[in-house]
């Protein structure tokens, strides 16, 4: 794999902002928006606003720092980092509530870089990747079934992951469209085996708004390694969710609260010889 400078790396970053503004605009063109009620909003802006007034009670909050807080929350908008900043930071709440009420596989965070559409594959597949792709060789198989434990034929996978400098394909120039990205259609016995990389942990950009309050704020922009997945089926609840490998460092202190123990994986060498491989099964509740 050709080496990257740091200057290209650098403006890789500083791409990810703007196509992930680019990319929930196209969601709210196909999907929109539900109806909320005015009722509704009065509720969350009053209380968010609320805590918002307590914090500043509390801490006596100076009009330095009030203008520090303006003139980066601008600073946010005009870098197209509004996505980044509320999935990496408030995503992981608003999941927890949306799924409390799931029997099957736990979510987690769809993220900033989900493409919808990913090429098709099938029920025994190679993610697309490049000829040089770096990385260890990792077999991700499993079954879907239903709550009951019955298979769910051709249950849609959806997969997308970084690359081993941590970039997503659409999110940073010179990889390919599809690059480890596609969408496998389980068997009949709702199984899968999709052959890709393992992925490396990966600092989320740095070079922008999210950038300046990490660094003001003395935290670390670490995720740790991760596959992302939706996995869906007719007369079944989507599941959106995140899976993690054992022993990365920043398991426990992932920048965006995503990790959950059961969304972990358990790795061994591959029966081929080649990298490894785990076994990860995906229960779907009823719609």
């Amino acid at each position: 794999m050709t080496e990257q400078t740091p200057a290209e790396i650098e403006a890789r970053a500083a791409d990810s902002g703007a196509g992930a503004t680019a990319a929930f605009r196209s969601k709210l063109q196909t999907e929109g928006l539900e109806d909320v009620t005015p009722e509704r909003v009065n509720t969350l802006a009053r209380e968010v606003l609320t805590a918002v007034h307590d914090t500043i009670r509390r801490h006596k909050v100076t009009y330095a720092e009030y203008d520090a807080l303006k003139a980066w929350l601008i600073q946010v908008g005009e870098d197209g980092e509004w996505p980044l900043f509320l999935d990496v930071w408030v995503e992981h709440v608003v999941e927890q509530v949306a799924n409390e009420n799931r029997h099957g596989t736990k979510g987690s965070i769809e993220g900033p870089y989900y493409v919808p559409d990913a090429p098709g594959l099938p029920a025994d597949a190679t993610l697309p990747m490049r000829e040089d792709e770096s990385g260890t060789p990792l077999l991700f198989q499993g079954q879907v079934t239903t709550v009951g434990g019955d298979p769910i034929a051709g249950a849609k996978v959806e997969i997308w992951q970084a690359d081993a400098l941590g970039f997503y394909s659409q999110y940073a120039p010179g990889l390919p469209e599809w690059n480890l990205r596609g969408t496998v259609t389980a068997d009949e016995q709702g199984g899968y085996r999709i052959h890709t990389l393992q992925p490396a942990p990966y600092q989320i950009p740095t070079d922008g708004s999210c950038g300046k309050l990490i660094a003001a704020a003395g935290w670390h922009a670490w995720r740790p390694a991760h596959l992302h997945l939706k996995v869906s089926a007719p007369g079944h609840q989507l599941i959106t969710t995140q899976l993690y490998f054992p022993g990365d460092a920043h398991n426990e202190d992932d920048i965006a609260s995503a990790v959950k123990p059961e969304l972990m994986l358990d790795i061994v060498p591959a029966e081929s010889g080649e990298g490894e491989q785990t076994t990860y099964n995906f229960v779907l509740d009823p719609a």
